[in-house]
């Protein structure tokens, strides 16, 4: 299989970064094989972003950092190797990489972003997250790396608290989540993530200082809300493929009841 060359690359992750800044914000509806990449492109999206929950599924593994690294790399590998736009990869928490080993493989898979977790997952406490001075250092050594590496990748910092419940209230989690936030871009991250966060006021103080990825919802807020409020990354996480999903169980059950219209229309 044919690498992506670093000047390639080097040349997609200022691309990518550049989309953060402009006036629209970058849609990303996340894909996790080579068809759904394909046809994010197709419908003229300007990025592929994998979704974690989606292709571990697809590969036959759970979510959350249990997946094979090399079988999620290969298949990252194949999604960046079918498209000629940038991909940045959800890289779950790094699967025990250090930021030298983990970024030597992104890029080698032809990715030039990716999206790291503060979830502590080696912690015996499914909610407990990285302490917030060891994962700003986390991702100051992985900007280190990809910048010595002559690819100045696209680090998404995904903020865990509000997806895992921590914090007795939404003003705890805010306070939290702007203490992270503010850490993780201090430390280089290029956007931050707070995953399933909710509310005007916490996205208000968020895109203040920088770039903010925020997930849409079925009954959340709307993209030209968040593009009202100044968000300048939006994406899809598990969604498409959970969709996807349900409609080829809905199918399958026509198509056992023998109503071929229905499953095959």
């Amino acid at each position: 299989m044919t690498r992506i060359e670093p000047r390639t690359l080097a040349a997609q992750a200022g691309a990518l970064r550049d989309l953060h800044t402009g006036g629209a914000p970058l849609i990303l509806p996340n894909a996790w094989d080579v068809s759904s990449a394909r046809a994010v492109v197709s419908a003229g999206f300007a990025v592929v972003a994998t979704t974690s929950a989606g292709l571990d599924d697809s590969l036959g593994f759970g979510d959350h950092n249990v997946a094979d690294p090399a079988v999620v790399l290969d298949a990252i590998g194949r999604i960046a190797r079918a498209v000629d736009v940038p991909v940045t990869a959800d890289l779950e928490g790094g699967f025990g990489f250090g930021a030298d080993e983990l970024v030597h493989r992104m890029l080698s898979a032809g990715a030039v972003g990716c999206n790291i977790e503060d979830t502590d997952y080696a912690a015996t406490d499914a909610s407990d997250l990285v302490p917030i001075d060891i994962q700003a250092a986390r991702i100051a050594a992985i900007k280190a790396a990809g910048r010595a590496a002559g690819v100045d990748i696209v680090l998404n910092a995904r903020i865990d608290l509000w997806i895992k419940g921590v914090g007795a209230n939404d003003g705890q989690r805010l306070e939290e989540t702007m203490a992270r936030a503010a850490a993780y871009r201090a430390a280089g991250a290029d956007c931050v993530y707070p995953i399933a966060a909710h509310g005007a006021e916490m996205i208000a103080a968020l895109v203040g200082a920088g770039p903010v990825n925020i997930m849409v919802r079925p009954n959340g807020p709307t993209i030209e809300s968040l593009t009202g409020q100044g968000v300048q990354r939006i994406s899809t996480a598990s969604l498409l493929h959970g969709a996807a999903q349900r409609d080829l169980a809905a199918r399958l059950a026509h198509l056992r009841a023998g109503r071929l219209p229905e499953a095959l229309g």
